[in-house]
């Protein structure tokens, strides 16, 4: 049998409300108690007195035994997150900035007060992405893990390739449906699936990377003159966070525009729906695919999760306890097309190896090899308005690099 869940919810935005729609009507041994909002004075369709703005009136009370956190509050989620592991209470949350940046101390938050933490709506939407990699990929070697992870910067790609839209229409169109924010940088800066890929990089490989590790660039600087040139080459382009190994002991990680051909997966995933490929060693080459926006598909696997906890339900963390002795790295060289104005911008950034470059007045870019370090050293040179970067899809490693590949290869395959 499994237990009844007494639930205070944190939150009734678009997850939430989404949440509480598919909850209604359905007998699944749960019940929502409490809702903590911010603003009190709101008309609301629910009865007022399942509302509240005192946190204190979910966190002490001792008949709620499960926390649902969806807010949008980072520093605010991880305080409610925080006090209810310590209290002993189950916490689900979407919240992927907060779990990103305090990963570690949550895990040890759940080991030491036996509570447990689920937040597959944190990551890629419907997409039950880190149950398959905690579960599933749990003793498989994993190559790499890539896709798109953000609706709304997808959003925005689709429109201009697939309708020939402006980059501020399509922006202004996100935002309409509530896809992308006043403030859209979190979306098309790249930061909301660096956060993701921090989370996923954690269950596929064991790492507990800080995010400020990660490089991050986005759409935000896209120009004509970049789309003009993917569609001549009979490309499209995604923003794509990757994590891959790059020996046997080495990850590198980063969120970057990426062409991508029409064999690709992803050339066809479109709108709000997200996509993550799985390149195993075993299992070799697989893909997710889903929607990655909207309360509705967010709050179903908010729900897949609170019903997990009805079994007891947790996170293993299997390949972080392994200590297989993974390292992060930025020691890898991968081919970027750059847009840019100034030559000192091929010079700082030590494009190498050119093979293809062009110049006109209102128009330079180069196709050559760059260090992950140096772009991770640069970025703020990155994101100045005459720069666009994306990458190829190619890589150059070292010697060594290639040798470790090669031999791991051999032994799995």
């Amino acid at each position: 049998m499994s237990k009844k869940l007494k639930i205070g919810l944190f939150g009734f935005g678009v997850v939430g409300q989404g949440l509480h729609d598919i909850i209604r009507g359905q007998d699944l041994n749960l019940e929502i108690v409490k809702i903590a909002i911010k603003n009190a004075d709101k008309k609301r369709s629910l009865d007022a007195h399942l509302f509240t703005t005192d946190h204190d009136e979910i966190l002490g009370n001792e008949e709620i035994n499960t926390i649902v956190e969806l807010i949008d509050d980072a520093d605010a989620a991880f305080t409610i997150t925080k006090r209810a592991l310590i209290s002993g209470k189950n916490v689900v949350s979407a919240n992927k900035k907060m779990i990103a940046l305090h990963l570690a101390e949550l895990v040890a938050l759940q080991e030491q007060y036996g509570a447990s933490l689920l937040y597959e709506g944190a990551v890629c939407g419907s997409i039950p992405i880190i149950r398959n990699l905690e579960e599933y990929y749990d003793n498989e070697l994993l190559h790499g893990i890539s896709g798109i992870f953000n609706g709304s910067s997808n959003y925005i790609l689709s429109k201009i390739f697939n309708e020939d839209l402006e980059y501020g229409v399509a922006l202004k169109q996100a935002q309409d449906l509530g896809f992308a924010e006043t403030d859209p940088i979190m979306d098309v800066g790249g930061y909301d699936p660096k956060f993701k890929l921090a989370i996923a990089t954690a269950h596929a490989y064991g790492l507990f990377i800080n995010p400020d590790k990660i490089l991050n660039v986005g759409i935000q600087n896209l120009s004509d003159n970049d789309i003009r040139y993917a569609r001549e080459k009979n490309f499209k382009i995604k923003l794509v966070p990757t994590a891959r190994k790059i020996s046997t002991k080495q990850i590198v990680t980063y969120v970057l525009p990426k062409f991508i051909k029409t064999d690709d997966f992803l050339y066809n995933v479109e709108n709000e729906y997200n996509g993550v490929t799985v390149q195993a060693a075993f299992a070799d080459k697989q893909f997710f695919f889903g929607k990655g926006a909207g309360g509705h598909p967010t709050g179903a696997a908010v729900l897949s999760d609170i019903a997990a906890l009805r079994y007891d339900y947790r996170y293993e963390y299997k390949k972080y306890h392994q200590h297989n002795g993974l390292v992060h790295t930025d020691n890898v060289n991968i081919e970027v097309y750059l847009r840019y104005t100034h030559e000192y911008t091929v010079e700082k950034l030590q494009i190498e190896n050119i093979s293809e470059r062009f110049s006109r007045n209102d128009y330079k870019y180069v196709i050559g090899n760059v260090s992950l370090k140096n772009l991770l050293a640069n970025r703020d040179l990155l994101e100045q308005k005459d720069i666009f970067i994306a990458h190829t899809g190619r890589y150059t490693y070292t010697e060594q690099q290639i040798q470790m590949v090669a031999e791991e290869e051999v032994l799995f395959n």
